[in-house]
């Protein structure tokens, strides 16, 4: 029963925000902060989910923008969860098919994030010059899931190389963003799924990406791997704290 109501919540949800994203888009298309205001509104409904998310930035982030994010994708939860971390100035880089999921699709690409076709190489080389163009002219942020695609408790796959390139071509700084595993935590029967924590690590500057992408790619893969695992074990450690409290 508490399924079936959380799923009918969240489609309300959905509805509501989309159309009043949608809205929000007539007024002022393509602004450089709607995907941080919607983006916000998606990351309140992770209290629906009976999740409690926690948010930790370096204090050097916001001096780093415009740069680079780079953050882990798991499963269908990151827009109720992630998507609350994102700042504003930030827009994102995702698949073109996204563009055909009826309202949604229109409503990603209306807000001024940036659409890749994967399958057409040459195509995909011109979209992602084109995010250069926007980090430079427009002085943006992008978000990257550099997995390029969901990870579905596989944990952190290879990265792919797009942003690091865009990265070195804009000249701008990369920011890794680290959330703990959430593939077996989030039950939709469940009343409380406990606590999720997205962590900024420290930017790494222009200067630290002279480097091969592949190289860079794979340095910073580990790199977030490791707070990955560090976050995990905290959030177990904190459980067995909590029940070894309630049981003694």
């Amino acid at each position: 029963m508490l399924a079936l109501i959380r799923i009918l919540l969240l489609a309300g949800f959905i509805v509501l925000t989309t159309v009043a994203g949608l809205l929000l888009c007539l007024v002022r298309p393509f602004h450089r902060e709607n995907v941080g205001v919607v983006s916000a509104w998606y990351g309140k409904a992770s209290k629906l989910l009976g999740v409690t998310v926690e948010i930790r930035r370096h204090p050097a982030v916001t001096t780093a923008m415009p740069c680079v994010f780079l953050a882990n994708h798991q499963n269908n939860y990151d827009l109720f969860t992630i998507s609350g971390a994102l700042i504003p100035g930030t827009v994102t880089i995702g698949k073109k098919s996204l563009k055909w999921i009826p309202f949604f699709g229109q409503l990603y690409w209306f807000l001024g994030n940036i659409l890749i076709d994967r399958n057409n190489k040459s195509k995909a080389v011109g979209t992602m010059q084109g995010a250069v163009e926007r980090i430079s002219r427009d002085q943006l942020s992008v978000w990257v899931f550099p997995e390029g695609t969901r990870s579905r408790g596989r944990g952190l796959l290879p990265f792919k190389t797009g942003a690091f390139h865009i990265a070195q071509q804009a000249q701008v700084g990369i920011v890794p963003i680290c959330m703990s595993s959430t593939s077996s935590q989030i039950k939709l029967n469940r009343w409380n799924n406990g606590k999720v924590i997205i962590e900024f690590l420290p930017p790494l500057s222009p200067a630290e990406l002279h480097a091969p992408v592949r190289e860079l790619a794979s340095r910073v893969r580990e790199m977030m791997a490791d707070k990955i695992a560090q976050l995990d074990s905290e959030l177990r450690s904190d459980y067995t704290a909590q029940t070894t409290t309630v049981t003694g």
